[in-house]
């Protein structure tokens, strides 16, 4: 098996089980590998380390596959790994008839650039690193042996993450039915259409779903601001909890369409609903010369800060928003506001939001910290994966 020798002392991260290995730590490789090939990772004095996936054209250079020098990878150590994550999942899949969560949550499931993500019958896969990319069909037919309910695997591949690994954007089905137009899932009281085929992400932001129950909460008797609503999920909790009204905004006319066949989907009242395409920072400057108010308002904005060198930039428009959130919310109003870029820390964040409210020239307090949902766990050796954040903010009066 190919080899990759690091520099001295240049193997604490892989002590400590991180999952990454970056190219600069490398002093150098024997037996010439591919991406995508498997290595032995071994210390400047050839103790052995780790055993991962070769990744010549990324920063980071391998991505651990096993830390136990007795495990060989191969299509029943993939099984195995892949059992163990469906298996996590017991209390998300449960017997629901729609289900839907993610199966797999990449290297905080020890499966490093693999995310699946299962809506109802359909698996949804996305294949983000050389090593992935190279047991895909294995890792497919281990998953059609794991699931024999499934109806079809489609690849959502199709991101600019594979780019820096050597790959091409990939996308279509894989294996078995393609998936319909719109695939209907349940969670908790609500039902959604989920676009596996075109929407966001894998289709739907599966990570939000306790954060919507949490919003849901405290929506009874309030008129919601929903922005960056994409499918509308949140606005959907939040009607089905007693909201009065809620507004959805979104720059995609698609995504509005299936939001309004979302409401329409619980049987809720249309007229409840107002669907708004704009680019959300025009919007809420529009709301504050106008003195339009809400008494809750979301913002899940995508990623703002895909780099580090973004971060400064990402946080500019974090207050942005957020200052304009707090400017329209009446008094005792709530804000449930988001970052889903992993660069952004959380101590930052709150920092940011902290900032907004000062400029803003209110007081508020936290509620609540939200973060992604139980089947988006984090592997305790790996921070990175704790990408998203949230606050549940309060505002009061002004202050002195």
């Amino acid at each position: 098996m190919p080899t990759v020798r690091l520099k001295k002392r240049a193997e604490r991260s892989i002590l400590r089980r991180h999952p990454w290995l970056f190219s600069g730590a490398i002093e150098c490789t024997e037996g010439a590998p591919q991406a995508g090939d498997t290595v032995d990772v071994l210390a400047s004095d050839g103790a052995w380390l780790a055993r991962g996936a070769w990744s010549p054209h990324s920063q980071i250079a391998v991505r651990v596959w096993t830390f136990t020098a007795a495990q060989p990878v191969g299509a029943e150590w993939f099984r195995a790994r892949l059992a163990a994550a469906i298996a996590a999942r017991a209390r998300w899949l449960g017997d629901a008839p729609r289900p839907a969560c993610r199966l797999v949550n990449a290297e905080s499931d020890g499966l490093p650039g693999l995310v699946v993500d299962r809506y109802a019958g359909f698996l949804v896969c996305q294949f983000l690193s050389a090593g992935t990319e190279a047991w895909r069909d294995a890792i497919v037919q281990e998953l059609i042996r794991l699931l024999p309910a499934t109806a079809g695997v489609y690849e959502r591949s199709d991101v600019d993450v594979r780019e820096k690994e050597g790959l091409q954007p990939c996308a279509g089905v894989l294996w078995g039915e393609a998936p319909p137009e719109a695939v209907e899932i349940a969670e908790g009281p609500c039902r959604y259409l989920v676009d596996i085929q075109h929407g966001h992400k894998t289709g739907f932001y599966l990570d939000q779903r306790d954060n919507r129950a949490a919003v849901a909460e405290f929506a009874n008797g309030r008129e919601i601001l929903n922005a960056f609503s994409y499918s509308g999920a949140f606005a959907v909790a939040a009607l089905r909890a007693g909201a009065t009204r809620a507004v959805n905004v979104d720059s995609s006319a698609e995504a509005l369409a299936l939001a309004a066949r979302n409401v329409a989907l619980n049987d809720l009242d249309p007229a409840r609903l107002e669907n708004t395409q704009a680019d959300v920072f025009q919007f809420l400057r529009l709301c504050r010369d106008a003195r339009r108010q809400f008494d809750l308002i979301i913002l899940d904005p995508p990623k703002f800060a895909a780099t580090r060198g973004q971060v400064e930039k990402a946080c500019r428009g974090y207050k942005d928003i957020n200052r304009l959130a707090f400017k329209l919310l009446r008094p005792g109003g709530l804000l449930a506001t988001f970052s889903c870029s992993g660069h952004v820390d959380r101590d930052l964040f709150q920092k940011v939001v902290a900032d907004a409210a000062l400029d803003a020239g209110c007081e508020a307090r936290i509620l609540r910290w939200l973060s992604q949902s139980g089947d988006h766990p984090c592997a305790l050796a790996f921070p990175e994966g704790l990408y998203l954040k949230g606050l549940i903010c309060q505002v009061g009066g002004t202050p002195s």
